[in-house]
């Protein structure tokens, strides 16, 4: 059983940069064929995936946030952090950390779902 909580700032000013960090349990952020990945939730509207780190430290960001989007991880701490630069009212949402094991999938393939564990979910607030 993979654990996941999110944390980091509820209320974010327009123009700063949303930073959110996802820590896992056991030490699984290293073990082969996981992929970790951020998913928010605005008001509503359906899932949307922003991007994922697997477990050699490979990136893959949505398209469409890629611009503004970096997730890093920090192995010793068992987390990976997610940062959101230029932030607008639009960026308002329900932030999760979810992650799937995977063996088969490269690239985009591997932010299609089922996930096989979320992370509660942390709200986020752009607001001045």
């Amino acid at each position: 059983q993979v654990q996941l909580q999110e944390s980091g700032p509820g209320l974010v000013k327009p123009s700063q940069t949303l930073s959110l960090t996802c820590t896992v349990s056991d030490g699984l952020i290293t073990a082969n064929y996981y992929y970790w990945s951020w998913i928010r939730q605005s008001p509503g509207k359906g899932l949307e995936w922003i991007g994922y780190i697997d477990y050699v430290g490979t990136t893959y960001y949505s398209p469409s946030l890629k611009s503004r989007t970096s997730i890093s991880r920090d192995t010793s701490k068992n987390q990976f952090t997610l940062q959101l630069s230029s932030v607008t009212p639009e960026d308002t949402a329900m932030y999760y950390c979810a992650t799937k094991e995977d063996s088969r999938c490269s690239g985009y393939r591997c932010s299609i779902g089922p996930y096989d564990y979320w992370g509660q979910g942390t709200q986020v607030t752009v607001s001045s």
